[in-house]
């Protein structure tokens, strides 16, 4: 076997929840054209199936587009359930679904900082154990958490956002050594500044865009085809020594 073999997907069956737009939307795409098979989901049912379909389409690769609130752990027990009726297992589970309100914290209301941890903690939380015990007897699992640059870092007004991505790093950590005994592995993705539509609203405001450019070692936002690289890693046997750990794709952010 070559070191390429390695980030081979041939087989595999990838989950990938939040996969129909922005980062979710390249991951699926990087994953479907390394060979795996791959269920994006999406809270709206259109939305997921119109964009496995063109997935497919465009990578000769088998997507199915499912609903599913991964805040709401019956629709995610459905969502598991109707990806093994379909493929018969799940070898890659994907926890990228995610928000982020900014407020400073005097602002902050209830409802928002609830919605901003229940899609980006409690959902990672749900999704991991509906796959727990599949994983566990198909001794294998790559689980891949998305986390963030601000799980490590803070920025003001991200009360929920940065609280939210550091408490998935321990997660991952925690997850990580109780998956370990069954040939599962469990890491966290941190992107950074990267130009997606999540982050437009910083990218159009001239203050708040200088303030990120600053602060970016290499001086630009990120591409989204630029997590590709990292996401086969981890998803694949190439990351086989790997679990519990973070790896963080900033163009230098956390370096300083």
């Amino acid at each position: 076997m070559s070191s390429l073999d390695l980030f081979k997907l041939d087989g595999r069956v990838a989950l990938v929840t939040g996969g129909t737009g922005g980062l979710g939307l390249v991951m699926a795409q990087a994953l479907a054209e390394a060979g795996a098979t791959v269920v994006m989901t999406s809270r709206t049912k259109e939305k997921a199936v119109e964009a496995a379909e063109k997935l497919a389409l465009a990578t000769g690769r088998t997507a199915l587009g499912l609903a599913a609130d991964v805040t709401n752990a019956e629709q995610v027990e459905s969502m598991v359930r109707s990806t093994v009726d379909a493929f018969g297992r799940i070898d890659i589970l994907i926890n990228n679904a995610g928000i982020n309100i900014r407020k400073p914290i005097e602002e902050y209301d209830e409802a928002s900082w609830d919605l901003v941890q229940g899609t980006n903690l409690k959902a990672p939380f749900l999704c991991s154990r509906a796959v727990a015990r599949l994983m566990k007897e198909q001794k294998y699992g790559r689980i891949i958490n998305i986390s963030s640059m601000l799980g490590a870092v803070g920025l003001p007004e991200r009360s929920a956002y940065c609280s939210s991505k550091g408490g998935v790093i321990q997660l991952t950590r925690v997850l990580a050594l109780e998956f370990a005994p069954h040939n599962v592995t469990v890491n966290a993705l941190c992107p950074g500044p990267i130009a997606t539509e999540l982050n437009t609203v910083v990218m159009n405001n001239p203050e708040a865009n200088k303030l990120f450019i600053d602060n970016i070692a290499m001086g630009r936002w990120g591409r989204p085809s630029e997590i590709a690289g990292a996401i086969l890693y981890l998803a694949s046997d190439a990351s086989s020594f790997m679990t519990g750990s973070t790896l963080t794709v900033d163009g230098g952010w956390t370096a300083k």
